[in-house]
Protein backbone atom coordinates (compact mmCIF):
# COMPACT_ATOMS: atom_id res chain seq x y z
CA UNK A 1 0.00 0.00 0.00
CA UNK A 2 2.14 3.30 -1.25
CA UNK A 3 0.21 6.33 -0.44
CA UNK A 4 0.22 8.97 -4.12
CA UNK A 5 2.93 11.33 -1.95
CA UNK A 6 5.60 8.41 -1.44
CA UNK A 7 4.69 7.66 -4.71
CA UNK A 8 6.24 11.32 -6.06
CA UNK A 9 8.63 11.46 -3.55
CA UNK A 10 10.64 7.92 -4.67
CA UNK A 11 10.64 9.86 -7.99
CA UNK A 12 12.29 12.40 -6.34
CA UNK A 13 9.64 15.18 -6.80
CA UNK A 14 10.27 15.50 -10.37
CA UNK A 15 6.89 16.35 -11.32
CA UNK A 16 6.62 19.36 -9.30
CA UNK A 17 9.95 20.74 -10.31
CA UNK A 18 10.13 23.91 -11.66
CA UNK A 19 6.72 25.51 -10.59
CA UNK A 20 5.95 28.14 -7.60
CA UNK A 21 4.13 25.53 -5.09
CA UNK A 22 1.81 26.07 -2.32
CA UNK A 23 0.94 22.92 -0.24
CA UNK A 24 -1.68 22.78 1.70
CA UNK A 25 -1.40 20.14 4.45
CA UNK A 26 -0.90 18.89 7.90
CA UNK A 27 1.07 16.07 10.13
CA UNK A 28 -0.42 13.69 7.71
CA UNK A 29 1.30 14.35 4.71
CA UNK A 30 4.05 11.87 5.95
CA UNK A 31 5.72 9.56 4.09
CA UNK A 32 6.43 6.29 4.90
CA UNK A 33 10.10 6.75 6.82
CA UNK A 34 8.41 9.37 8.82
CA UNK A 35 9.01 12.40 6.80
CA UNK A 36 7.38 15.40 5.69
CA UNK A 37 5.89 16.11 2.21
CA UNK A 38 7.64 19.47 2.67
CA UNK A 39 10.62 18.17 4.40
CA UNK A 40 11.27 15.66 1.69
CA UNK A 41 10.35 18.26 -1.30
CA UNK A 42 12.63 20.60 -0.09
CA UNK A 43 15.55 17.51 0.49
CA UNK A 44 15.07 16.91 -3.42
CA UNK A 45 15.52 20.43 -4.60
CA UNK A 46 12.01 21.33 -4.66
CA UNK A 47 11.12 24.10 -2.26
CA UNK A 48 7.87 25.35 -1.58
CA UNK A 49 6.91 28.88 -2.00
CA UNK A 50 4.39 28.53 1.05
CA UNK A 51 2.35 26.07 3.35
CA UNK A 52 -1.35 26.19 3.96
CA UNK A 53 -2.69 25.54 7.23
CA UNK A 54 -6.31 23.84 7.69
CA UNK A 55 -8.42 23.39 11.04
CA UNK A 56 -5.57 22.54 13.94
CA UNK A 57 -2.54 23.67 11.47
CA UNK A 58 -0.26 22.93 9.52
CA UNK A 59 2.03 21.06 12.26
CA UNK A 60 -1.29 20.04 14.16
CA UNK A 61 -0.96 21.34 17.22
CA UNK A 62 -4.35 23.25 17.63
CA UNK A 63 -7.88 22.01 19.41
CA UNK A 64 -10.89 21.96 17.39
CA UNK A 65 -12.29 24.83 15.90
CA UNK A 66 -8.77 26.32 16.25
CA UNK A 67 -5.50 26.92 14.24
CA UNK A 68 -1.71 28.13 14.06
CA UNK A 69 -2.50 31.62 12.68
CA UNK A 70 0.20 32.80 10.23
CA UNK A 71 3.53 31.83 11.07
CA UNK A 72 6.92 31.49 9.11
CA UNK A 73 7.65 27.58 10.07
CA UNK A 74 10.88 27.73 11.91
CA UNK A 75 12.27 23.93 10.34
CA UNK A 76 11.72 24.91 6.64
CA UNK A 77 11.64 28.96 6.87
CA UNK A 78 8.51 28.74 4.87
CA UNK A 79 5.54 31.51 5.39
CA UNK A 80 2.24 29.27 6.36
CA UNK A 81 -0.77 30.73 6.04
CA UNK A 82 -3.64 30.10 8.20
CA UNK A 83 -6.44 28.70 5.70
CA UNK A 84 -8.73 27.44 8.23
CA UNK A 85 -12.10 29.48 7.85
CA UNK A 86 -10.99 31.13 4.67
CA UNK A 87 -13.66 31.33 1.99
CA UNK A 88 -12.30 30.78 -2.00
CA UNK A 89 -12.26 34.75 -2.32
CA UNK A 90 -9.58 35.21 0.62
CA UNK A 91 -7.53 31.89 -0.02
CA UNK A 92 -7.27 33.15 -3.96
CA UNK A 93 -5.88 36.03 -2.31
CA UNK A 94 -3.10 33.95 -0.15
CA UNK A 95 -2.36 32.24 -3.58
CA UNK A 96 -1.91 35.16 -5.27
CA UNK A 97 0.68 36.87 -2.23
CA UNK A 98 2.58 34.02 -2.11
CA UNK A 99 2.74 33.41 -5.78
CA UNK A 100 1.54 29.80 -6.34
CA UNK A 101 1.07 28.43 -9.61
CA UNK A 102 0.19 24.92 -8.63
CA UNK A 103 -1.29 23.98 -5.31
CA UNK A 104 -0.30 20.12 -3.91
CA UNK A 105 -2.72 19.01 -1.48
CA UNK A 106 -1.80 16.02 0.99
CA UNK A 107 -4.08 15.70 4.11
CA UNK A 108 -5.91 11.77 5.02
CA UNK A 109 -9.37 12.06 5.66
CA UNK A 110 -11.19 9.91 8.03
CA UNK A 111 -14.62 9.54 5.43
CA UNK A 112 -17.55 11.76 7.15
CA UNK A 113 -18.58 14.81 5.50
CA UNK A 114 -18.11 17.11 8.61
CA UNK A 115 -14.75 16.24 8.62
CA UNK A 116 -13.74 19.68 8.00
CA UNK A 117 -10.43 18.74 5.30
CA UNK A 118 -12.37 17.94 2.71
CA UNK A 119 -13.82 21.02 2.73
CA UNK A 120 -10.83 22.48 2.88
CA UNK A 121 -9.81 21.11 0.03
CA UNK A 122 -13.29 21.87 -1.63
CA UNK A 123 -12.48 26.13 -0.62
CA UNK A 124 -8.61 25.20 -1.77
CA UNK A 125 -9.83 24.30 -5.46
CA UNK A 126 -12.54 27.02 -5.87
CA UNK A 127 -9.72 29.42 -5.11
CA UNK A 128 -7.48 27.74 -7.40
CA UNK A 129 -9.29 28.24 -10.18
CA UNK A 130 -10.02 31.80 -9.92
CA UNK A 131 -6.39 31.88 -10.14
CA UNK A 132 -5.15 29.44 -12.73
CA UNK A 133 -3.51 27.43 -10.26
CA UNK A 134 -2.84 23.75 -10.94
CA UNK A 135 -4.59 21.85 -8.15
CA UNK A 136 -2.47 18.07 -7.24
CA UNK A 137 -4.00 15.76 -4.80
CA UNK A 138 -1.13 13.19 -2.97
CA UNK A 139 -4.41 10.43 -2.61
CA UNK A 140 -4.57 8.77 0.57
CA UNK A 141 -6.95 5.35 1.37
CA UNK A 142 -9.99 6.05 2.99
CA UNK A 143 -9.53 4.51 6.44
CA UNK A 144 -13.12 3.46 6.65
CA UNK A 145 -13.35 1.81 3.75
CA UNK A 146 -15.20 2.29 0.26
CA UNK A 147 -18.82 2.25 0.86
CA UNK A 148 -21.15 4.93 1.38
CA UNK A 149 -23.56 5.00 4.02
CA UNK A 150 -26.22 7.94 5.61
CA UNK A 151 -28.29 10.50 4.85
CA UNK A 152 -27.48 13.97 2.29
CA UNK A 153 -27.11 17.37 2.90
CA UNK A 154 -29.60 18.97 2.08
CA UNK A 155 -28.22 22.83 0.91
CA UNK A 156 -29.91 25.13 3.07
CA UNK A 157 -28.06 23.02 5.91
CA UNK A 158 -24.75 23.75 3.90
CA UNK A 159 -21.61 25.13 7.12
CA UNK A 160 -17.99 24.65 7.74
CA UNK A 161 -18.99 20.90 8.11
CA UNK A 162 -20.75 20.23 5.41
CA UNK A 163 -20.50 22.82 2.19
CA UNK A 164 -22.37 20.83 -0.75
CA UNK A 165 -24.79 17.41 -0.69
CA UNK A 166 -22.58 14.77 -0.28
CA UNK A 167 -23.90 11.45 1.95
CA UNK A 168 -22.63 11.33 5.66
CA UNK A 169 -19.89 8.85 5.10
CA UNK A 170 -19.02 9.16 0.94
CA UNK A 171 -16.85 6.55 1.42
CA UNK A 172 -14.59 7.97 -1.37
CA UNK A 173 -10.88 8.99 -1.28
CA UNK A 174 -9.68 12.38 -1.62
CA UNK A 175 -8.51 11.76 -4.97
CA UNK A 176 -11.87 10.73 -5.59
CA UNK A 177 -13.69 13.53 -3.96
CA UNK A 178 -11.61 16.16 -5.91
CA UNK A 179 -12.92 14.62 -9.59
CA UNK A 180 -16.43 14.27 -8.54
CA UNK A 181 -16.00 18.29 -6.89
CA UNK A 182 -14.52 19.50 -10.30
CA UNK A 183 -17.34 17.38 -12.41
CA UNK A 184 -20.65 17.83 -10.39
CA UNK A 185 -20.14 20.50 -7.75
CA UNK A 186 -17.70 23.42 -8.82
CA UNK A 187 -18.92 24.34 -11.77
CA UNK A 188 -22.32 25.25 -10.09
CA UNK A 189 -20.22 28.13 -8.44
CA UNK A 190 -19.16 29.02 -11.58
CA UNK A 191 -15.49 27.45 -10.87
CA UNK A 192 -12.91 25.00 -13.35
CA UNK A 193 -9.97 23.84 -11.95
CA UNK A 194 -7.99 23.73 -14.98
CA UNK A 195 -5.17 21.34 -14.39
CA UNK A 196 -6.75 18.78 -11.72
CA UNK A 197 -4.06 15.65 -11.18
CA UNK A 198 -4.56 13.09 -8.67
CA UNK A 199 -1.43 11.06 -7.82
CA UNK A 200 -3.36 7.27 -6.63
CA UNK A 201 -1.95 5.77 -4.02
CA UNK A 202 -1.19 1.89 -5.36
CA UNK A 203 -2.25 -1.02 -3.64
CA UNK A 204 -5.81 0.22 -2.21
CA UNK A 205 -9.13 -1.69 -2.37
CA UNK A 206 -12.33 0.16 -1.30
CA UNK A 207 -12.81 -3.08 0.80
CA UNK A 208 -9.49 -2.30 2.56
CA UNK A 209 -9.63 -0.71 5.83
CA UNK A 210 -6.92 1.18 7.48
CA UNK A 211 -5.85 -1.87 9.87
CA UNK A 212 -5.12 -3.84 6.76
CA UNK A 213 -3.00 -1.27 4.27
CA UNK A 214 0.22 -1.52 6.68
CA UNK A 215 0.82 2.25 7.25
CA UNK A 216 1.36 3.68 9.96
CA UNK A 217 -1.67 5.74 11.82
CA UNK A 218 -0.88 9.42 11.85
CA UNK A 219 -3.53 12.06 14.08
CA UNK A 220 -5.25 13.69 11.34
CA UNK A 221 -6.46 15.75 14.64
CA UNK A 222 -6.26 16.15 17.87
CA UNK A 223 -9.16 13.81 19.27
CA UNK A 224 -8.55 11.33 16.18
CA UNK A 225 -5.94 9.37 17.96
CA UNK A 226 -6.24 5.75 16.27
CA UNK A 227 -7.70 4.13 13.21
CA UNK A 228 -10.74 2.99 15.70
CA UNK A 229 -11.81 6.37 16.35
CA UNK A 230 -12.20 6.88 12.70
CA UNK A 231 -14.73 3.65 12.32
CA UNK A 232 -17.12 4.79 15.04
CA UNK A 233 -16.59 8.76 13.81
CA UNK A 234 -19.11 9.30 10.87
CA UNK A 235 -21.80 7.78 13.55
CA UNK A 236 -20.65 8.98 16.78
CA UNK A 237 -19.36 12.57 15.57
CA UNK A 238 -23.14 13.45 15.73
CA UNK A 239 -22.75 13.76 19.49
CA UNK A 240 -21.13 17.08 19.38
CA UNK A 241 -24.62 18.08 18.43
CA UNK A 242 -25.54 17.01 21.37
CA UNK A 243 -25.51 18.10 25.62
CA UNK A 244 -24.02 14.75 25.90
CA UNK A 245 -20.46 14.26 26.02
CA UNK A 246 -18.89 12.65 22.64
CA UNK A 247 -15.52 11.41 24.93
CA UNK A 248 -13.42 14.74 24.10
CA UNK A 249 -11.28 14.62 27.24
CA UNK A 250 -11.20 10.78 27.83
CA UNK A 251 -8.09 8.89 26.13
CA UNK A 252 -11.23 7.64 23.93
CA UNK A 253 -13.13 10.44 22.37
CA UNK A 254 -16.04 9.33 19.93
CA UNK A 255 -15.82 5.95 21.70
CA UNK A 256 -16.85 7.13 25.10
CA UNK A 257 -20.09 9.13 25.30
CA UNK A 258 -22.07 10.11 28.21
CA UNK A 259 -23.25 12.75 30.83
CA UNK A 260 -23.87 13.25 34.61
CA UNK A 261 -26.37 10.92 35.97
CA UNK A 262 -26.05 8.87 33.15
CA UNK A 263 -26.64 4.90 34.65
CA UNK A 264 -26.30 1.53 33.80
CA UNK A 265 -29.65 1.00 31.54
CA UNK A 266 -28.22 2.91 28.31
CA UNK A 267 -25.85 -0.08 28.33
CA UNK A 268 -28.03 -2.54 28.85
CA UNK A 269 -30.52 -1.09 26.29
CA UNK A 270 -27.77 -0.70 23.39
CA UNK A 271 -26.77 -4.43 23.94
CA UNK A 272 -30.38 -5.71 23.95
CA UNK A 273 -30.40 -4.39 20.31
CA UNK A 274 -27.79 -6.55 19.13
CA UNK A 275 -26.68 -3.77 16.66
CA UNK A 276 -23.73 -5.71 14.23
CA UNK A 277 -20.48 -5.16 14.94
CA UNK A 278 -20.92 -3.26 18.06
CA UNK A 279 -20.30 -4.05 21.26
CA UNK A 280 -20.85 -1.37 24.28
CA UNK A 281 -19.40 -1.24 27.84
CA UNK A 282 -20.71 0.69 30.82
CA UNK A 283 -18.25 3.36 31.61
CA UNK A 284 -17.75 5.83 33.96
CA UNK A 285 -15.24 9.22 33.17
CA UNK A 286 -14.27 12.61 34.50
CA UNK A 287 -13.28 14.91 30.96
CA UNK A 288 -10.49 17.07 31.09
CA UNK A 289 -11.67 19.95 28.74
CA UNK A 290 -14.84 19.71 26.43
CA UNK A 291 -17.91 19.78 28.24
CA UNK A 292 -18.21 18.67 31.66
CA UNK A 293 -14.84 19.06 32.58
CA UNK A 294 -14.05 17.68 36.03
CA UNK A 295 -17.36 16.35 36.47
CA UNK A 296 -18.13 12.87 36.70
CA UNK A 297 -19.97 10.96 33.55
CA UNK A 298 -21.77 7.93 32.72
CA UNK A 299 -22.05 6.47 29.98
CA UNK A 300 -21.05 3.63 27.22
CA UNK A 301 -17.38 3.00 25.85
CA UNK A 302 -18.14 1.73 22.30
CA UNK A 303 -15.98 -0.90 20.93
CA UNK A 304 -16.38 -2.17 16.87
CA UNK A 305 -16.09 -5.92 16.78
CA UNK A 306 -16.98 -6.46 13.47
CA UNK A 307 -15.47 -3.61 11.11
CA UNK A 308 -17.39 -5.82 8.14
CA UNK A 309 -20.42 -5.62 9.56
CA UNK A 310 -20.30 -2.06 11.70
CA UNK A 311 -22.50 0.77 10.24
CA UNK A 312 -21.68 3.59 12.36
CA UNK A 313 -24.44 6.02 11.86
CA UNK A 314 -27.06 3.44 12.65
CA UNK A 315 -25.26 2.54 15.56
CA UNK A 316 -25.09 6.47 16.66
CA UNK A 317 -28.72 6.45 15.69
CA UNK A 318 -29.84 3.65 18.20
CA UNK A 319 -27.14 5.59 20.64
CA UNK A 320 -29.73 8.67 19.81
CA UNK A 321 -32.53 7.15 20.61
CA UNK A 322 -31.97 5.08 23.73
CA UNK A 323 -30.39 8.09 25.16
CA UNK A 324 -33.86 10.47 24.98
CA UNK A 325 -35.96 7.08 25.50
CA UNK A 326 -34.01 6.62 29.06
CA UNK A 327 -32.93 9.98 30.05
CA UNK A 328 -35.21 12.21 28.57
CA UNK A 329 -34.35 14.91 31.51
CA UNK A 330 -30.45 14.86 30.61
CA UNK A 331 -30.27 13.96 27.05
CA UNK A 332 -30.87 17.06 24.66
CA UNK A 333 -29.91 19.03 21.27
CA UNK A 334 -26.89 21.31 21.68
CA UNK A 335 -28.99 25.29 21.47
CA UNK A 336 -28.28 26.22 18.38
CA UNK A 337 -29.25 22.93 16.88
CA UNK A 338 -25.41 21.69 15.62
CA UNK A 339 -27.34 18.67 15.03
CA UNK A 340 -28.75 19.96 11.65
CA UNK A 341 -25.81 21.45 10.52
CA UNK A 342 -23.57 17.63 11.59
CA UNK A 343 -26.63 15.36 9.77
CA UNK A 344 -27.23 17.67 7.02
CA UNK A 345 -31.02 18.56 7.51
CA UNK A 346 -33.48 19.07 10.40
CA UNK A 347 -34.91 15.44 10.00
CA UNK A 348 -32.41 13.51 12.09
CA UNK A 349 -33.37 16.08 15.33
CA UNK A 350 -37.14 16.11 14.59
CA UNK A 351 -37.44 12.20 13.93
CA UNK A 352 -35.79 11.81 17.42
CA UNK A 353 -38.01 14.02 19.05
CA UNK A 354 -41.06 12.94 17.88
CA UNK A 355 -39.96 9.07 18.82
CA UNK A 356 -39.53 7.47 15.77
CA UNK A 357 -37.14 3.83 15.74
CA UNK A 358 -33.91 3.22 14.61
CA UNK A 359 -35.11 1.22 11.26
CA UNK A 360 -37.89 4.55 10.63
CA UNK A 361 -35.24 6.97 10.52
CA UNK A 362 -32.56 4.80 8.64
CA UNK A 363 -35.23 3.81 6.25
CA UNK A 364 -35.76 8.14 5.95
CA UNK A 365 -32.59 8.39 3.34
CA UNK A 366 -32.43 5.30 1.95
CA UNK A 367 -33.14 6.78 -1.66
CA UNK A 368 -31.03 9.74 -1.53
CA UNK A 369 -28.09 7.49 -0.12
CA UNK A 370 -29.01 5.06 -3.80
CA UNK A 371 -28.75 8.57 -5.87
CA UNK A 372 -25.34 9.34 -4.36
CA UNK A 373 -24.11 5.88 -5.15
CA UNK A 374 -24.92 6.22 -8.90
CA UNK A 375 -23.68 9.77 -9.18
CA UNK A 376 -20.67 9.34 -7.62
CA UNK A 377 -19.76 5.61 -9.48
CA UNK A 378 -17.80 7.20 -12.88
CA UNK A 379 -15.25 8.97 -10.50
CA UNK A 380 -14.04 6.10 -8.59
CA UNK A 381 -10.76 5.04 -8.77
CA UNK A 382 -10.47 2.16 -7.02
CA UNK A 383 -12.05 -1.56 -7.26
Amino acid sequence: MVPGADVLAREGWRALAGRRIGVLSNPTGVLGNGDHVVDSMIAAGVRPVAAFGPEHGFRGSAQAGGSEGDYTDPRTGIPVYDAYGADAAKLAGMFTKAGVELVVFDIADVGARFYTYIWSMYTAMSAAGRTGAGFVVLDRPNPIGGKPYGPMLRPEFASGVGLKPIVQQHGMTVGELAQYFAAELLPADGVRVADLRVVWAEGWRRDILFADTGLNWTPPSPNMPTADTALVYPGTGLFEGTVFSEGRGTTRPFEILGAPGVDWRWREELTALALPGARFRETYFVPTFGKFVNQTCGGVQLTVTDPASFDAIRTAVAMLVTAKKLHPGLFGWRPDNGIDKLSGSDRLRTMVDRGAGVDEIVSSWQSELGEFSTRRRPYLHYR
